[in-house]
């Protein structure tokens, strides 16, 4: 008997001192989320998020170079000597073959002004070089191409735009082969609080916020569902859409900085993209309508309860490969003007956060209005990037869930329109032009698709007719 009580005694301790805090701890969460307010806790954690990541930087620094003087201490120097040019280039291209940006499956140019329209290759000389280049027939000819072959194997630039982005410093995070955990006994110390603090205490605080974000979620869609169509059940939408996807982020512990209006009228708003993630960040801060796949299961439980309080677009699978279908269907969402934007990701697959991949030019062949978004995560707090081909859907959520947070910054950019004299495919790539440069991404002409299939047979036939024309000398 006497240890049952003090079981029971040990119990009751834990739940005043422990169980107690954390479930005021998660209610406040929910209150603060539905209000549309924050106490400002998670930006003063990610500060000292930041002074953390700075201390381990310092300490990892100076044990490497004790490590290398201790070593070898006339090569050390002379690799310092050798850093402090610019190493981020590998290969000094005299002339760089790539598939023009007019290039998709309109009419392909050269340089954007060829006669015939049958090359997309894009000749880039050197500086200083003169702008028209000469091929005269030489055996060496050949040279230039297996040149440019070799140099694509070794700076892939579709193939890293699919990998994880590179850190300048270890974020007590990163997965790493060099054991910077174990450079000092503080950083170990530190490295293992972190560890527990992740597991123990985030991870199951955000799955428990994640369930009652989901269920509030479907609660709410529910309850507007069954308003009459009108002005009151869009604004009731607007607001408890809101207060749902906010809950929802602080499943992830989402820091996202907003600049500029979101959209608010009719139209189509395309962003880049490199989570699953982004239109949570996004529905965050305003309504919008969905566009995809019809799904079943629990996926198709939420899609039933979005469309319930919200006109989105769901199409059956055999559905989605009807390009007129979806054109249609989209045309006469974006004529609606009772109707909110609808957001669309034009590159089709996840990108690393480094890079703008070939927008497709449906989405801008309906008319009317394009909102650009560029989206911009920081990596320093954690991964958002998800390769798909290597972790599901329940393994990039355990990753976001266990990572130190998802800080990202979202600009909402002018209202751009197609011009008289301008193509679907012109149109895309400079709205593309637009968000790579104000999030600061890298501008790539290529498709995302390659992530999944092999090199269009026209890249091939193209290239080969630019070699072809050099060999007769045109």
């Amino acid at each position: 008997m006497g240890f049952v009580a003090g079981a029971v005694a040990a119990l009751a301790v834990f739940w005043s001192v422990v169980f107690t805090p954390l479930l005021l701890l998660v209610v406040c969460i929910i209150a603060l989320a539905s209000l549309g307010r924050s106490l400002g806790v998670r930006r003063l954690y990610v500060r000292l998020l930041l002074h953390l990541f700075e201390y381990g930087r310092q300490h990892i620094e100076v044990a490497n170079k004790l490590k290398r003087v201790d070593s070898f201490p006339e090569e050390n120097e002379a690799d310092d000597q050798n850093n402090d040019g610019d190493c981020g280039v590998v290969i000094q291209r005299e002339r760089v073959l790539v598939p023009d940006k007019g290039f998709g499956r309109s009419q392909p140019t050269t340089n954007g002004n060829s006669a015939n329209g049958k090359s997309a290759l894009s000749i880039t000389p050197v500086e200083n070089e003169p702008a028209a280049l000469e091929f005269d027939f030489d055996l060496s000819t050949c040279l230039e191409y297996i040149k440019a072959g070799v140099e694509s194997i070794i700076e892939d630039q579709v193939t890293s735009v699919f990998e994880a982005e590179e850190l300048r410093s270890w974020n007590l995070l990163t997965r790493t082969n060099r054991h910077y955990e174990f450079v000092s006994w503080r950083l170990t110390v530190i490295w293992m609080m972190g560890f527990f603090v992740r597991y123990f205490f985030l991870f199951p605080l955000r799955v428990f916020i994640c369930f009652v974000g989901v269920a509030s979620l479907t609660a709410c869609t529910a309850l507007v569902g069954c308003l009459r169509e009108g002005e009151p059940r869009r604004r009731a939408n607007r607001r408890l859409s809101a207060a749902c996807f906010a809950l929802l982020s602080r499943s992830i512990s989402a820091v996202v900085t907003y600049h500029g209006e979101p959209p608010r009228g009719p139209g189509i708003c395309v962003a880049n993209h490199t989570s699953p993630i982004d239109a949570l960040m996004l529905m965050c801060d305003n309504c919008y309508s969905l566009i995809g796949q019809r799904h079943g299961g629990f996926l198709g439980i939420l899609q039933r309860a979005l469309a319930r309080a919200s006109p989105h677009i769901w199409f059956e699978r055999s559905e989605v490969k009807d390009r007129h279908a979806v054109t249609n269907r989209l045309k006469e969402h974006v004529s609606d003007p009772n109707n909110p934007p609808i957001l669309i990701f034009p590159e089709g697959t996840c990108i690393n956060n480094t890079s703008v991949m070939q927008f497709k030019k449906g989405s801008f062949e309906v008319g009317g209005v394009i909102y650009p978004v560029a989206i911009k995560y920081d990596p320093k707090f954690g991964d958002a990037f998800w390769n798909s081909s290597r972790y599901s859907m329940m393994q990039y959520l355990y990753m976001m869930m266990t990572s130190w947070a998802i800080v990202c910054d979202v600009w909402y950019l002018p209202p751009m329109y197609r011009r008289s004299n301008e193509t679907a495919v012109e149109f895309a790539n400079r709205v593309k032009s637009v968000i790579a440069r104000q999030g600061g991404l890298v501008d790539l002409v290529w498709d995302g698709q390659l992530k999944r299939m092999k090199a269009k047979k026209e890249w091939k036939e193209l290239q080969q007719e630019e070699f072809s024309r050099r060999l007769k000398g045109e």
